[in-house]
C-alpha cells in the first residue's frame, strides 16, 4: 500500500510538473511556437474622442482590447457599447491619479471615505509620487474595489485588470491589492516581471503565484519613439516580436479640439499623440505585418475565460 502511495504521489509531482513548464502559448492551446500579442488601448472613458476612436479601431483595425478608466465622465459612453458588443474585450485601467492640466476627476468612493487620494480641490493627485506618499493603503483598496464594483454596476465583465500611469505597480503595497483583486474576481493582471523590475525595482515574483499569468513582453511608445515616428516604432516591435505572449500598449484617440483640450500643454501622450496610435493600427500596413510575421492576435477575455474561469 505504502508503494502505491508512493508511485501515486510521484506521479501526481510529474504531472503538476509537466503542467506548470507549458508555455502561456499550449495553456492556451496553441503551439508554443506561436507569437501571441494583445494590442491594447488604454484611457478608454476619458473622452468621446477616445471612446469612438478606440471603437472603430477595435472594429476595423487591429486593436483586440481596451481598458476603462472609471472615474472618468465618458465610461458610461463604454458601458453603452459594451451592451450591444458583448465580444468586446473591455477590461479596467484602474486609476489613481488625474494628470490633465485642466480636466479632472476623483474617487469612486465617497471623498470622505477616500481623503489620502485627493488633494485640497477633491482630485486625484496628478503625480504618482504625490499618491505613494500620502494615499493610505487601506483606502487605495476600497477605491479600487468600488471601481470594480461600478463597472459591474453598468453591466461590465472586466476582462483584465491594469493601472492608470503604473500606480499600483510602483508600490509593492499597492501591486499586492491589484494582485488581490484579480484573484478576487478571478481576473487577469497585467504583470511583467522584468518591466516591473527595470521600471520600478520591483520583484514581482515575491507577490505572485504560478496561476498568475505573465506577459512576456510589454511594448509602449516613449517620446523618443514618437519624435521619430510612431511608424518606425511599431513596424519595428511587431517585427520583434518573439514567440510568448507580448502586449502593445497604445492610446487611441482623434486629435479634435476636445482632445487638444484635454491635453492642453501636455505634448507627451497629447491629441497627436493618439492620433498616431489610432492611425497605426487601423492601416493596412500593420494588418500586412500581423499576417506576414506570423502573429496571432488575441484577447485578455481569452486568457480570463480559458485560464481563471475554467
Amino acid at each position: 500500500m505504502k508503494k502505491l502511495l508512493a508511485i501515486f504521489y510521484c506521479l501526481t509531482i510529474l504531472i503538476t510538473a509537466s503542467a506548470q513548464q507549458k508555455t502561456i502559448q499550449e495553456r492556451l492551446g496553441y503551439s508554443k511556437k506561436t507569437k501571441l500579442v494583445i494590442i491594447h488601448a488604454d484611457d478608454m472613458g476619458v473622452s468621446q474622442s477616445e471612446n469612438a476612436a478606440t471603437f472603430f479601431a477595435m472594429e476595423k483595425g487591429s486593436v483586440s482590447s481596451g481598458s476603462i478608466m472609471m472615474p472618468c465622465p465618458w465610461m458610461g459612453d463604454v458601458a453603452a457599447y459594451a451592451k450591444t458588443h458583448p465580444n468586446a474585450d473591455f477590461g479596467l485601467h484602474l486609476t489613481l491619479t488625474s494628470e490633465w492640466k485642466n480636466y479632472k476627476w476623483g474617487t469612486v468612493t465617497p471623498v470622505n471615505q477616500a481623503v489620502s487620494l485627493v488633494n485640497k480641490n477633491g482630485y486625484f493627485y496628478s503625480a504618482v509620487d504625490s499618491l505613494h506618499k500620502f494615499g493610505r493603503v487601506e483606502e487605495v483598496e476600497k477605491e479600487i474595489r468600488a471601481q470594480i464594483e461600478r463597472a459591474k454596476q453598468f453591466g461590465i465583465d472586466p476582462t483584465h485588470l491594469d493601472s492608470h500611469m503604473g500606480s499600483l505597480y510602483a508600490s509593492p503595497e499597492y501591486l499586492q491589492i491589484i494582485i488581490k483583486m484579480g484573484r478576487d474576481y478571478k481576473i487577469p493582471v497585467m504583470l511583467n516581471r522584468d518591466g516591473f523590475k527595470a521600471a520600478f525595482n520591483i520583484d514581482l515574483s515575491k507577490y505572485i503565484s504560478e496561476k498568475e499569468v505573465e506577459v512576456d513582453k510589454i511594448f509602449m511608445a516613449e517620446p523618443k519613439d514618437f519624435n521619430n515616428g510612431m511608424d518606425n516604432f511599431y513596424t519595428g516591435v511587431l517585427k520583434s516580436l518573439q514567440p510568448g505572449l507580448s502586449c502593445i500598449l497604445l492610446h487611441a484617440a482623434y486629435d479634435n479640439a476636445e482632445m487638444q483640450a484635454v491635453t492642453v500643454d501636455h505634448p507627451e501622450y497629447g491629441a497627436a499623440w493618439r492620433q498616431a496610435d489610432f492611425d497605426f493600427f487601423t492601416s493596412e500596413k500593420c494588418r500586412d505585418l500581423i499576417k506576414e510575421q506570423n502573429i496571432k492576435v488575441i484577447t485578455w477575455k481569452e486568457i480570463r475565460d480559458k485560464l481563471y474561469r475554467n
